[in-house]
């Protein structure tokens, strides 16, 4: 059963762009006569590395997208592994993030978006009137009061 890899691999800096050109020809041509495909070839060039890899700071960026089985990219990494050009290589299975991406995808599109939705008139409640308290006394009339409780001779001026 073929399934979707990316094999991302670093060459050495020291590699000239026809050796280059010709170890991803070997690796290609390697995928196609056991039966997979190769989807796609990035090549990403230099680029300085995170960490220093057997005495690199950098190297030479190449991309792999490959629909294969599992026995084949096996294969392939060990090949990868022994190569003396190739200093660090990674492999990642795709077809189980992009069944994941294809699921979200269906889940967002059954959502009605809000902003797809006609907008409705906003409708104005009438202010609320503000209730007079009759009970209540007058300003001037709490005033004298409060005085008087404060001193007895502000008592007797009133």
């Amino acid at each position: 059963m073929n399934r979707t890899y990316e094999i991302m691999f670093i060459v050495r800096p020291d590699v000239e762009e026809a050796d280059l050109d010709k170890l991803i020809e070997t690796f290609s041509a390697h995928v196609t006569t056991g039966g997979g495909e190769v989807k796609s070839v990035e090549k990403m060039g230099r680029r300085r590395l995170a960490y220093t890899v057997r005495k690199f700071n950098d190297g030479f960026y190449v991309l792999l997208n490959v629909a294969a089985a599992g026995s084949l990219i096996s294969e392939l990494e060990r090949r990868l592994r022994v190569q003396e050009q190739v200093i660090k290589f990674i492999t990642v299975r795709m077809d189980e993030e992009e069944k994941r991406l294809a699921k979200v995808k269906a889940i967002r599109d059954t959502k009605v978006k809000r902003s797809a939705q006609p907008i409705a008139p906003v409708q104005q409640a009438p202010a609320p009137v503000a209730a007079v308290d009759v009970a209540a006394p007058a300003p001037e009339e709490v005033a004298p009061a409060v005085a008087a409780e404060a001193s007895p001779e502000a008592a007797a001026a009133v």
